[in-house]
């Protein structure tokens, strides 16, 4: 058996550590991983992408220097980021030869790196970083936890000199297949967001003291439109108008459809249980969608259950609530992620405009809780809700084994990226 299939069978802590001891010895120093992530921060599914894969990182290159070179700028995203990382520099900068040449940090940060890591997205977003550090370094890189879907001959060419790339879903490496790239260096490792190990549990536990939730006893649900509306979000924008409108209208025509199979789930729950609903945003716009597609809906007698968070929050308070919930109902892809990674069971109610990133659920035998939305009914989505009621061992179970192959993909991609680094 070669070195290379050693690491990648073994998936365990322990050898990760050993192996780091055998670069460290070979390069004579700690090696050191630029990592680019951070795409934006009105999204707490986005904002989790990166201290996932930082602490993914982390565990299997304890030895390691790494550096964070993120692409946008929030201050309460930073600092959370600097709370959970202490090791970790963070350093900004455009992928160019003047902000290169200008700016310290990430002139030293380049020189000294030895890899370069794209953290997970929606697709290759920092494509100008890595073909900046490609051509700046000719250094290794490669793509960690990604959907690639569309594959133009430019990023064709790039992906081409990759020394690996990890998919979030099997979805995408059929289209690198299909684009013509192949190889041992490709594997399936899910969203970075499946190793979010961060929390607020004093706010979390303040939110539930004023609500009056009892731990186990109440269930999360995330609205969300066909169409996100980052013309209402950023200031700055490029969509025209006639684009506003017409994914205003593909989301008017769906949001009470949509909707109407939450609140079936929503009402069979407080009724069937007495337990109480929270709901809460993955996005910032989604606080406004509460009153009008969720609660003011319901029939009277369940309202009284039903609570609103109605500020946009950190996804380390979000941690900390779903680690004491029930279960969670989300239009959203990623606080479901968030929610089994704190073992508690969580739906994906999931829109056919969303990308193939969802196929990251099938691929990690959860189909029964991914609802194709303009498929399933809301009584589907009530009988399975209560199916995790009745038996939640069986649910606990799904969860762990799921859990399990999130950890194995991990280990073994990153025997893929420790055999880089020994053999550069």
């Amino acid at each position: 058996m070669n070195r290379r299939q050693f690491i990648i069978n073994a998936g365990t802590m322990s050898v990760m550590a050993a192996m780091m001891q055998v670069i460290s010895c070979k390069n004579k120093r700690k090696p050191h991983i630029l990592v680019v992530s951070g795409w934006q921060d009105v999204n707490i599914g986005d904002i989790a992408h990166t201290p996932g894969l930082l602490h993914v990182l982390e565990a299997g290159f304890p030895d390691a220097t790494i550096t964070l070179w993120k692409c946008s700028k929030s201050e309460p995203v930073e600092e959370l980021l600097h709370r959970n990382f202490p090791k970790i520099k963070i350093i900004f900068g455009q992928p160019n030869k003047e902000s290169y040449e200008k700016n310290e940090d990430l002139k030293r940060a380049v020189e000294d790196a030895d890899i370069f890591v794209h953290g997970s997205g929606p697709s290759v977003v920092a494509a100008g970083h890595l073909q900046f550090w490609w051509e700046t370094t000719g250094k290794p890189f490669g793509i960690y936890g990604t959907t690639i879907e569309n594959i133009s001959d430019q990023l064709s060419t790039l992906l081409q000199q990759a020394s690996f790339i990890f998919t979030r879903e099997t979805a995408s490496i059929e289209r690198l297949r299909s684009a013509g790239i192949t190889g041992q260096h490709i594997r399936f490792a899910p969203d970075a967001t499946f190793d979010l190990d961060i929390s607020d549990d004093a706010k979390a536990l303040d939110f539930m003291r004023k609500n009056n939730l009892e731990e186990g006893k109440f269930i999360c649900v995330i609205p969300r439109l066909r169409k996100t509306p980052y013309w209402q979000i950023r200031k700055k924008h490029n969509y025209t108008q006639e684009y506003i409108e017409q994914w205003t209208a593909l989301n008017d025509k769906w949001k009470e459809d949509d909707h109407a199979k939450a609140r079936h789930a929503i009402v069979t729950w407080v009724r069937n249980t007495g337990m109480k609903v929270v709901l809460c945003p993955e996005m910032t716009y989604e606080t406004g969608l509460f009153d009008e597609l969720l609660y003011n809906p319901l029939p009277d007698d369940v309202k009284p259950n039903v609570v609103k968070h109605d500020d946009y929050w950190m996804p380390d308070e979000a941690m900390s609530l779903y680690a004491r919930m029930y279960a969670l109902l989300s239009f959203e892809c990623h606080s479901p992620i968030m929610a089994l990674r704190r073992g508690r069971p969580a739906f994906y109610l999931r829109h056919p405009q969303d990308t193939i990133k969802g196929q990251m659920y099938y691929d990690l035998g959860l189909s029964d809780w991914v609802f194709e939305i303009e498929e399933r009914t809301g009584e589907d989505i009530s009988a399975r809700l209560m199916e995790v009621y009745s038996d939640y061992d069986r649910a606990n179970a799904k969860i762990a084994s799921a859990m399990k192959e999130v950890a194995d993909c991990y280990a073994k991609a990153n025997g893929i990226v420790r055999d880089v680094l020994i053999n550069q």
